[in-house]
């Protein structure tokens, strides 16, 4: 892969992607960090790789992979060590443009509690949820990424969805 396809993935495909790690990570550092491993990733193997007909599924799936190794290895370490590293840091929100009227206030709230509905769900629901409802891609593909069955993640954005309609159920 010359340089020049990498900056063009990361022109068309950069902030779906960085957006991705923000709210699979939770942390602003840890996006950052697993954003650069995505591309590193793909640069290394580029004389491997031949990227099918979606490099947004594509991009998307090593950067869940990277981040389910992530996952792992912390787990591994506080099995050793007995720290546990808080992984409840919400991501800071994007906020609207334009004027601040009562409307769009009253937009950010239920946004922002939405998000944080989401950011509380175990990775097993909120990964296919953000995938599916972020990022807007079809169950087929959220199942080769998650390397899951269709029917579960199915399964998993409807219980999932169940889970936010009872948390949310007062709020909204």
């Amino acid at each position: 892969m010359k340089q020049e396809e990498l900056e063009n993935y990361i022109c068309i495909y950069g902030k779906d992607v960085y957006s991705f790690c923000c709210c699979v990570t939770r942390n602003r550092q840890e996006a950052d960090d697993l954003y650069q491993d995505t591309f590193l990733k793909l640069y290394e193997m580029a004389d491997q790789l031949v990227i099918m007909t979606n490099p947004k599924s594509f991009l998307m799936g090593v950067a869940l992979n990277l981040y389910r190794n992530y996952k792992r290895k912390l787990s591994v370490r506080q099995r050793i060590t007995g720290v546990s590293v808080s992984m409840d840091e919400i991501a800071e929100s994007i906020p609207f443009e334009g004027l601040e009227t009562e409307d769009i206030v009253i937009s950010r709230e239920e946004c922002q509690a939405v998000r944080m509905a989401v950011a509380k769900l175990p990775d097993k629901y909120r990964i296919p949820i953000l995938l599916y409802y972020m990022e807007e891609f079809p169950q087929a593909d959220i199942a080769a990424m998650m390397q899951i069955s269709e029917s579960a993640v199915k399964t998993r954005i409807h219980r999932a969805k169940k889970i936010l309609r009872e948390k949310l159920e007062g709020l909204l």
